[in-house]
């Protein structure tokens, strides 16, 4: 199943994790930090990632050494290393330990999403730019859609909720899973968030509705909604 971009910040400089975090959420991803390497181990282990942005000189665990862990797991995230050193031979040091990509300090945060997208679109299957599900249409490119002729308005929430659904194909998405891939780490799994947003979507989407809720397992789109 293909489901909305997961990504890992690893950098121990608290400000520059923090806005980091904050853009790349503003672009529709799920994003968390760990500031040193065994905290990002940590959770690499107890979370499935797509992207980890790793910052190479790193306190507790050197990113060298997480960057070779990353990639022992199965399945294993893509590896966006930054560095503050500039040299070839350093960017080739880092994608011969296992990176897929190596970014310069400073950078641009605009090419760190072009970057990050890119390697998301690696790990998994290409998607259509427009994703489809009876008369639903959505368009991932421009973060728009639309029921029929009608634009639905959603906000980033709402908008990765229905896409999250639409790319199951059918299959049963828990809240859990709701919450891991659309939110991020520091959602409270109590949290009314994932039952809120879906009031909100339903009522958007309008009749007939799409949207079937089986209790205490999840929710799908599908017929009987």
């Amino acid at each position: 199943m293909i489901v909305p971009m997961r990504v890992l910040i690893v950098e121990d400089e608290s400000d520059t994790a923090a806005a980091l975090v904050r853009g790349l959420r503003r672009e529709g991803l799920a994003a968390d930090v760990a500031e040193d390497g065994r905290e990002a181990l940590l959770k690499a282990t107890l979370a499935s990632y797509d992207v980890v942005v790793l910052d190479r000189d790193l306190p507790v665990v050197h990113g060298d050494e997480v960057c070779r862990q990353l990639n022992a797991l199965e399945p294993p995230p893509a590896v966006l290393m930054l560095t503050a050193a500039g040299a070839v031979e350093d960017r080739v040091a880092g994608l011969q330990i296992g990176a897929d990509d190596y970014l310069g300090k400073p950078f641009s945060f605009v090419e760190l999403v072009a970057r990050v997208r890119a390697l998301g679109r690696r790990v998994h299957r290409p998607r259509p730019p427009i994703l489809t599900t009876d008369d639903i249409e959505l368009d991932t490119a421009r973060r728009q859609a639309r029921r029929g002729e009608r634009e639905l308005g959603l906000t980033r929430k709402e908008f990765g909720v229905l896409e999250t659904l639409i790319l199951a194909n059918g299959a049963l998405v828990s809240t859990e899973a709701l919450l891991a891939r659309v939110w991020d780490e520091n959602a409270d799994p109590f949290t009314a968030a994932v039952r809120v947003t879906m009031s909100s979507l339903r009522r958007k989407l309008g009749k007939p509705p799409l949207i079937e809720t089986l209790p205490g397992a999840g929710y799908r789109i599908g017929d009987g909604a």
